[in-house]
């Protein structure tokens, strides 16, 4: 089969920073999972509900978003970003709605209908919308710009707890929690369905402007560019890939679920969250523009090692240490919210340098599974530490699941220098 004709840019009417700026609206809406803490903190005492049951709806909306991700993606490719991200919105608006409308008028099924409603319904609405949200955008770009445009889409995940649990927290105490979901759910399949409206792909066969020339072919054979999800499974790239993601994803998650106990006093805690949030975002665009400018690699080693340095840093924010005031607990948060966002710019970006723009939405899918695991896997990990579940010694403290994560990303760190994009070759079309 021949390839599509080449679409040079000049032809096309470019909608890559209206389609970009959609993405990460999206995002924006999407982002309410990360302030999850908030909606917990809420929830009537009457309903009965422990901590454990407090964080049931968080998880599995979590690793629902996940596994969604690879579906998602798939019909991403195959329906387009406008099509999945809509179903996105409604599944998100429905399924808070749902929850909401337990916590009214069944309360003792309350958390039964949070299960359901935030955390299937509303993580499979999530991983539909993160899924459409990247890929349309950095199809309008070229190579030199993917980390900029995978920075900016992504970080509106990060940075939306920034208005959400304000929002939500004055909500609650205005009209209640059920009150509160209610209005986030319509607000958000509203905003999400929307602003899907304006996600489209750019025409097959159209080459960004400042894309570099194809390689010609060198005795009949040139290297191969795009592969499908069977090709890239059969890669060890991939498999190199998916651990440095869930070694860097699953430290940031680690501080994120434990955020609010980090420091030596419970306002360095509150003050953590915040830093997290807004490194979170932040980290998304610096990580993105960084990449493009020295390269994937060595951001990837640059972020890894100081995420290392920064959670040791936390290890040691006990009472009396220089690093357990205020301003150092925040500062450290903010740099390790940072360098975790950094992974959701970066991953994106090199699935996409390795493994092409065709079958990008399903490829990435597979890629984020990392992390899921990752963050699944040193989250309760960590809660086994502190509750002297690995060693009773060391019950009560974070510092051993600190020293595990910072170990995990000195190795991470060192097994990048061992990443290379695959080098398959295929024969030359005629």
């Amino acid at each position: 089969m021949s390839e599509p004709l080449a679409v040079p840019a000049a032809a096309v009417r470019n909608h890559g920073w209206t389609v970009t700026f959609a993405g990460l609206g999206v995002n924006l809406a999407l982002g309410v999972l990360y302030s999850w803490s908030v909606v917990a903190g809420g929830i009537p005492e009457a309903w009965g509900w422990d901590q454990s049951d407090k964080a049931w709806p968080y998880s599995i909306a979590c690793l629902v978003f996940c596994l969604v991700m690879v579906p998602a993606g798939r019909m991403q490719d195959r329906l387009g970003p406008r099509m999945v991200a809509t179903i996105g919105g409604v599944l998100v608006g429905v399924g808070m709605v749902l929850a909401a409308v337990c916590g009214m008028y069944v309360p003792g099924q309350s958390l039964v209908g949070f299960i359901v409603g935030f955390g299937v319904l509303a993580g499979a609405g999530i991983g539909f919308g993160y899924a459409s949200a990247t890929p349309p955008a950095v199809k309008w770009f070229s190579a030199a710009r993917t980390g900029l445009i995978a920075g900016l889409v992504v970080s509106g995940f990060g940075l939306a707890s920034v208005y959400v649990a304000p929002l939500a927290t004055w909500l609650i105490g205005t009209v209640g929690l059920s009150s509160t979901v209610m209005i986030l759910g319509v607000g958000f399949l509203v905003v999400v369905c929307g602003l899907a409206q304006w996600l489209r792909p750019p025409p097959e066969g159209y080459v960004p402007e400042g894309t570099r020339p194809a390689p010609r072919p060198v005795n009949g054979v040139v290297r191969k560019e795009e592969f499908t999800p069977g090709e890239m499974l059969a890669t060890w790239q991939f498999y190199l890939v998916w651990f440095l993601y869930a070694c860097g994803a699953g430290a940031g998650l680690m501080i994120i679920s434990v955020a609010r106990k980090v420091g030596a006093s419970a306002e360095a805690g509150v003050y953590a969250v915040v830093g997290l949030a807004i490194g979170n975002g932040a980290g998304r665009i610096v990580a993105g523009v960084l990449s493009d400018r020295l390269g994937r690699k060595a951001a990837l080693v640059l972020f890894f090692v100081l995420q290392a340095v920064m959670v040791l840093g936390l290890s040691m924010s006990q009472a009396g240490s220089p690093l357990g005031t205020a301003v150092a607990v925040v500062a450290m948060a903010s740099v390790i919210g940072a360098n975790y966002g950094s992974n959701l710019a970066l991953f994106p970006s090199i699935t996409k340098d390795f493994y092409g723009l065709k079958h990008f939405g399903v490829n990435y899918g597979l890629v984020f599974t990392a992390w899921g695991v990752g963050g699944f896997m040193l989250a309760k990990f960590a809660g086994w530490v502190y509750d002297g579940q690995v060693v009773e010694a060391w019950k009560g403290s974070f510092t051993f699941a600190y020293y595990t994560s910072a170990a995990l990303l000195v190795l991470a760190a060192i097994l990048t220098f061992v990443l290379k994009a695959p080098h398959h070759h295929v024969e030359a079309a005629e």
